[in-house]
């Protein structure tokens, strides 16, 4: 049956459309092929996610190799709900980009453009559903290499900075990811996942897993802006094409955090990382400091992308607080968040694209009025900061409440503290947008009301329905989050 290939055909069928639309070189035809590229993705990730919750992880063997001696994709309940985010924010950006690229990258590189976001769409999705070590690596890269030219087609100047900035820095952290890799590979013989969750409490010298966790969480903290890590998310956010800041900021911190939380608990185990190495109140506190730190520096923003860039380094702390309780409701609590947090700011950076499109910028002198120029955008705007927030109804407020019943759950109720207290920080960076917008006259020159092309507003207002569903109904991501949990803690050993 064609089912029993959907962990393969999942990473494939993007993988296979990029280079097909190079060969047609139409951005209209490369649109087409991407979007159906997508929504395959969604329908392979969704069956997925409903076959794994009715009867357990599924495991295929590439090339009939079988584990650990061949690569193994392996698809649980963590790896297809992160896999059907993926899929589904893909999908967002992909019908969000017909008109946003094109108004900001040009026809002549537009069909390279789609070619790139399945790349990042493949790789993203090969480090979710792998079962290697190696071969998450590899796909890795497959995401950053695409990602560094997505961000360097924007409309400037500094997007070329950010994108070499990001090039440097996510060349370190692929460094040290795959240096750890070694080190685990030299220790135990294996790179398969399950196979190291075997083999390493037998490794002859202990330290050696010690210096590879430290390595492979340097790296991966890189990648998915773990503070202080964070230098290359700002620029790149904030000057990247709408259409890809949407989709990064959905997907690839959301991956990266994903990866360390499958290697933490279902490698390693929340029992040794609390036991022998120092991990959890190390990651706590870095996720304390975000949480206010990248806050604090959103709110002194000029500019609309670039105080949600900051903003989703304070929301990654969110995550990774979660993730250091090192506990089944605290994980479960952090992967709810990935979810909501993903399609919360996916929605506000297309949001802030269209405002763009229409007004020139996204600097806060250039959205001036906005409230009266595009009325709809700017209160569905509105709906996504109060997500940011924690607002009651919205999916922010699901999630952060589960992230500080699970602290006090935990004996820690300063953790829960911190969830409440920095959330102000967010009332005051979402307030700067609230005051511009409808306290402030439009410049002279502003357009008339209205709102930008169909495609693009129904896309970002869709993710903002969604982001009320989530936050009315929050019981499906809960519950999805949790039997996540329960997978990524029951591998460990």
């Amino acid at each position: 049956m064609l089912a029993e290939h959907f962990p393969a055909l999942l990473v494939v069928t993007p993988l296979v459309a990029a280079p097909l639309i190079v060969v047609v070189r139409s951005a209209r035809a490369g649109w087409a092929m991407a979007l159906a590229a997508c929504l395959a993705a969604v329908l392979m990730a969704a069956q997925l996610l409903a076959r794994v919750a009715a009867s357990g992880p599924v495991s295929y063997a590439i090339g009939s190799w079988p584990p650990p001696w061949g690569i193994e994709y392996r698809v649980d309940a963590a790896s297809a709900l992160v896999a059907l985010l993926v899929s589904a924010i893909g999908t967002a950006s992909v019908v969000y980009a017909r008109r946003s690229a094109a108004a900001e990258i040009g026809g002549e590189r537009l069909y390279l453009f789609y070619a790139l976001m399945m790349l990042c769409l493949a790789g993203l999705l090969g480090m979710v559903v792998t079962g290697d070590a190696f071969n998450l690596f590899v796909f890795l890269e497959i995401s950053s290499l695409s990602t560094y030219v997505l961000v360097a087609l924007g409309r400037d100047r500094r997007a070329l900075t950010a994108s070499f900035q990001y090039l440097i820095l996510g060349t370190v952290g692929a460094t040290f990811y795959v240096m750890g890799v070694g080190i685990l590979y030299l220790a135990t013989g294996t790179l398969n996942l399950a196979d190291l969750a075997v083999r390493l409490p037998q490794a002859a010298d202990p330290r050696a897993a010690t210096v590879a966790i430290a390595f492979i969480t340097a790296g991966l903290g890189l990648k998915l802006a773990m503070f202080p890590l964070h230098a290359w998310l700002p620029g790149a956010y904030a000057h990247a094409p709408s259409a890809v800041s949407a989709f990064l900021a959905g997907t690839a911190t959301k991956v990266a955090i994903y990866a360390l939380a499958r290697i933490w608990f279902s490698v390693y185990g929340a029992d040794a990382l609390l036991r022998d190495i120092p991990v959890a109140p190390v990651l706590a506190a870095l996720s304390v400091a975000a949480a206010f730190i990248a806050s604090g520096a959103a709110i002194v923003q000029d500019d609309l992308k670039r105080m949600l860039a900051y903003s989703s380094v304070g929301q990654v702390g969110y995550i990774t607080l979660g993730l250091s309780l090192a506990t089944e409701p605290g994980v479960a609590a952090a992967i709810a968040h990935v979810v909501n947090h993903g399609v919360t700011k996916s929605a506000l950076f297309m949001l802030a694209g269209a405002m763009a499109l229409r007004l020139g910028g996204t600097r806060f002198s250039d959205l001036a009025g906005v409230g009266r120029t595009m009325p709809v955008i700017t209160f569905a705007f509105v709906i996504g900061g109060l997500s940011l927030i924690g607002v009651p109804g919205t999916a922010g407020f699901v999630t952060k409440w589960a992230l500080a019943g699970a602290a006090i759950r935990a004996g820690q109720p300063v953790f829960a503290a911190v969830v409440l207290l920095s959330s102000l920080l967010a009332v005051a960076y979402i307030w700067r947008f609230v005051e511009c917008a409808y306290f402030r006259e439009p410049p002279a020159g502003a357009p008339a009301p209205g709102e930008a092309p169909a495609s693009m507003t129904g896309t970002a207002l869709a993710l903002t329905a969604a982001v009320v569903a989530m936050g009315l109904h929050g019981a499906p991501v809960l519950g999805a989050a949790g039997r996540a949990a329960a997978a990524l803690m029951g591998g460990a050993r």
